[in-house]
């Protein structure tokens, strides 16, 4: 079960990746390394402060999802375009499933909680970051009309929970991730956000 729902997380951040390439011209490489670089940096970034070897290159069937993402996005790219909103849509999906099985392989592998919700955050932001900064955008993470994060901890803080009292399971693993994907979706829509790091001056204010 967690090598399909990895497998799924690595698809729909590959999907992201591949939306963002073709809207910026790429051309079919191009989207496939953009594709591959969101599906999967999450996941490297983890395992290799994990110590271990990324689940990328001990289990090669992940390497395909990019590929499958990038001709979806190459066949069906006027179809796509005509909901602006599918990458983010792809990109909560990622999120969902990727902050929670980023928390769990931590968990596993003998990881405390808190080092363990942190890795499972840094799966799930970390592909769109890189995505973002390559593709010469500024990430969403950082974007302070978004609240990208927060769904994020909320999701991997949610499992460790569920990990640490018995309440573990794969269906709640899926319950979790779906939970993030609608609170990400929401939080879009009504255009939710965080108080920003600095409050706004009074001169600004009156600006």
């Amino acid at each position: 079960m967690d090598v399909v729902l990895d497998f799924l997380g690595t698809f729909f951040f590959a999907i992201s990746g591949s939306l963002l390439a073709a809207r910026r011209g790429f051309d079919i490489v191009g989207s496939v390394l953009l594709g591959a670089l969101t599906g999967l940096g999450g996941g490297v970034v983890r395992d290799l402060i994990l110590g271990v070897t990324p689940t990328a290159f001990s289990q090669p069937i992940h390497l395909a999802a990019p590929v499958a993402a990038a001709a979806l996005v190459f066949f069906l790219d006027p179809a796509v375009e005509r909901m602006p909103h599918t990458l983010l849509v792809f990109d909560a999906a990622g999120l969902g499933l990727f902050c929670t099985t980023g928390a769990v392989k931590a968990l596993q592998l003998g990881m405390n909680p808190v080092a363990a919700a942190l890795l499972g955050v840094a799966t799930g932001v970390g592909g769109g970051v890189l995505r973002d900064v390559v593709a010469n955008r500024d990430p969403q993470l950082f974007d302070p009309d978004d609240i990208y994060a927060v769904p994020a901890m909320l999701g991997a803080a949610s499992i460790t929970v569920a990990w640490l009292t018995g309440w573990y399971s794969p269906a709640v693993v899926v319950a979790v991730g779906t939970l993030v994907f609608t609170l990400r979706l929401v939080s879009l829509r009504f255009g939710w956000r965080v108080p920003r790091a600095v409050a706004r001056r009074r001169d600004d204010r009156r600006a």
